[in-house]
């Protein structure tokens, strides 16, 4: 019962029942007050928030708890005046103002999040303290189209994501910065970033312009460890032809598996609502890692700093290109064209030769080589404005790849010089990336389509709780929505035929069969979709029995001792031995459990507590055994 239009307070309420109270126990229909809700009618505010209210009749649901799912825009922030975020080109040269609409480029969410007073770090950093021109320079490299993998085109990267609680700042600054391949850089003034993108050279380092230690080695190189150059990746990603649920973009690079053996890593793909896009992001690890392997270190003075991080820089080391490739211009003829440089250059047989030199402006620009003269006097196509005398030089040759690095840090030293480190740059890597995708077309029914069959099937015996066990893992070249797996394992009858073991279903990509004897196996797995069909099945055989008897055995002598190794043909790690230990040959090897002294179980065995004597024969009787 509502009760409205009620007097001014204090007032009180009271319930009576009009009906007498039951006088038998065959009626059981007592009244009690059981509660009152006080409801107030007020309009709430939700400042800063968006607000949606539904009403549903409870009887719909019982008591399930009721969940929704909303499709929609995220925040209106702040981008470039002269930015149309719908058709995303730029008009124009900006003037470093804003204006307020949508849009999910990645720079410009960055922007939002870095500069917000509210949600942001705006109370902490000022518009003043971000570099809004790195950004927009960003912002422009992610809007570029490229192909999609479907015979389209789409934006290089966007972003589309919700922030649900509250995290560490420089986790969520790293989390969007990996979203456009670039890193967050404190330049001693502002924040800036660096992206991983094709940019123009800043300089030429040599070994005339940097600071040569006392080794006598200017430019220090390292390399990236064989295990961290990963040539599989599982892409993690949110899909929405999967109802917004996370889907899995598998990308390999099939020649590096097949030279190193496969090396997969996972990676979530942050804010990404793409398969393009996540495809991108996967092979894009995988370029970077298996192409910009090295690490250079080297020291300037003052004088030959002339980048700052994120710059991509030219190095010429001679001992590591085994020929002159850089130095010093000792004079400069602009009528005869000719540069005397500080050493002697040999110009190959075939090819165009350029040689890059500093103008006016301090940028390196390449000029073709004519004729070179008592290997010194260079004649060049042209020279450019403000090449002075003593500025550096850089050889470019047909034969020799141009060593590009982009600089990650600048430190001082104690000395007044710097210190550089710079990673291997491969403008190349950007078409690479790019044009990589191509998936396979969208079905034309919603039915669905057959699935691939599975790729990598391998197994792994094991022995735990007494017991023989297989692990079955493996992969497929694609993701099919809804997918589940059908296995069935069989072994070899003693007249020759195939009986069923067992047979399983999982969503996921490996099993375990427990419970095995001896045997050999054939398991079978092939993927289902969620209509039911079934795509080509794949097999791989196994065998489960006794461990096959040492390959040899190696024997170490010690001081009053002696060491016995059994080796295997084929390493198998369930495998150990058993040892017996005699003074005595034991020609029937049925007999050598009782008349052989017991050891133990192990990988090897040392025999040093047995009264071993010089001069004597000792034997050492070993099993192979499996857990």
């Amino acid at each position: 019962v509502i009760v409205d239009n009620l007097p001014p307070r204090p007032f009180g309420i009271r319930m009576i029942r009009v009906t007498a109270d039951s006088t038998t126990d065959q009626l059981q229909n007592n009244t009690v007050w059981s509660s009152y809700t006080e409801i107030i009618d007020v309009r709430q505010r939700y400042p800063n928030t968006a607000v949606i209210g539904l009403q549903v009749e409870s009887e719909q649901f019982g008591s399930q708890q009721v969940t929704r799912n909303y499709h929609f825009f995220g925040r209106i922030i702040h981008v470039p005046s002269n930015y149309d975020p719908v058709a995303r080109t730029y008009s124009g040269i900006w003037d470093g103002t804003f204006k307020p609409a949508y849009s999910n480029n990645p720079a410009w969410c960055l922007w939002d999040v870095l500069t917000h007073p509210r949600y942001g770090m705006g109370q902490r950093i000022g518009a003043a303290d971000v570099d809004r021109w790195a950004l927009y320079a960003i912002g422009q490299y992610c809007d570029q189209m490229v192909p999609d993998g479907f015979g389209g085109t789409e934006p290089r990267m966007t972003f589309n994501a919700y922030l649900a609680q509250q995290r560490k700042a420089w986790d969520v600054l790293t989390d969007f910065c990996s979203a456009m391949r670039c890193m967050p850089v404190w330049n001693g003034q502002m924040m800036t970033f660096v992206q991983d993108r094709p940019s123009d050279t800043v300089w030429t380092y040599t070994r005339s312009n940097v600071v040569m230690p006392d080794e006598g080695t200017p430019f220090r190189y390292s390399f990236s460890a064989r295990k961290d150059r990963h040539n599989a990746v599982e892409v993690n990603w949110i899909d929405p032809d999967n109802g917004w649920q996370t889907s899995t973009e598998l990308v390999e690079d099939t020649v590096a598996i097949s030279h190193y053996g496969r090396n997969l890593v996972k990676m979530d793909a942050f804010g990404c609502t793409s398969r393009g896009q996540a495809h991108r992001a996967g092979l894009w690890l995988i370029k970077t890692e298996l192409l910009e392997t090295q690490t250079v270190d080297f020291s300037v003075g003052a004088e030959g700093l002339r980048h700052v991080p994120g710059d991509v820089i030219e190095v010429c080391d001679e001992d590591y290109a085994g020929i002159s490739l850089g130095g010093r211009i000792l004079s400069v003829d602009r009528a005869r064209r000719i540069l005397t440089l500080d050493r002697e250059i040999t110009l190959p047989s075939s090819g165009t030769t350029l040689i890059s030199l500093m103008d006016g402006e301090g940028l390196p620009v390449s000029v073709d080589v004519q004729s070179v003269t008592d290997g010194v006097q260079v004649q060049v196509s042209r020279i450019p404005d403000g090449v002075a005398e003593y500025s550096v030089w850089g050889l470019k040759l047909p034969s020799l790849r141009q060593r590009l690095f982009r600089c990650v840090a600048v430190r001082e030293n104690d000395d007044g010089t710097y210190a550089i480190t710079a990673v291997q740059h491969v403008p190349e890597k950007e078409s690479i990336v790019d044009n990589g995708a191509s998936f396979d077309p969208q079905p034309g029914t919603i039915h669905g389509t057959v699935p691939p069959a599975i790729q990598h099937l391998t197994t792994e015996i094991l022995a735990e709780e007494g017991q023989y066990q297989v692990l079955a893992r493996w992969d497929t070249p694609r993701v099919v929505k809804g997918a589940s797996f059908s296995l069935r394992l069989n072994v070899a009858a003693e007249d020759g035929s195939d009986r069923l073991v067992s047979s399983a279903g999982t969503p996921d990509t490996q099993y375990r069969f427990r419970g095995l004897t001896p045997g050999r196996y054939t398991l079978s797995v092939r993927a289902v979709n969620s209509q039911g069909q079934q795509g080509d099945p794949a097999s791989t055989q196994f065998s489960i029995s006794a461990p096959a008897a040492p390959s040899f055995i190696e024997l170490t002598p010690g001081y009053f001792q002696i060491t016995a190794t059994p080796r295997q043909a084929v390493y198998d790690p369930t495998v150990q031995y058993e040892f017996w230990f005699s003074d005595a040959q034991i020609t029937d090897i049925h007999q050598v459990e009782n008349a052989a002294r017991y050891l133990g179980t192990a990988l090897y065995w040392i025999a040093a507590s047995v009264n071993i004597r010089p001069g004597r024969d000792y034997y050492f009787y070993i099993r192979a055994v499996n857990q």
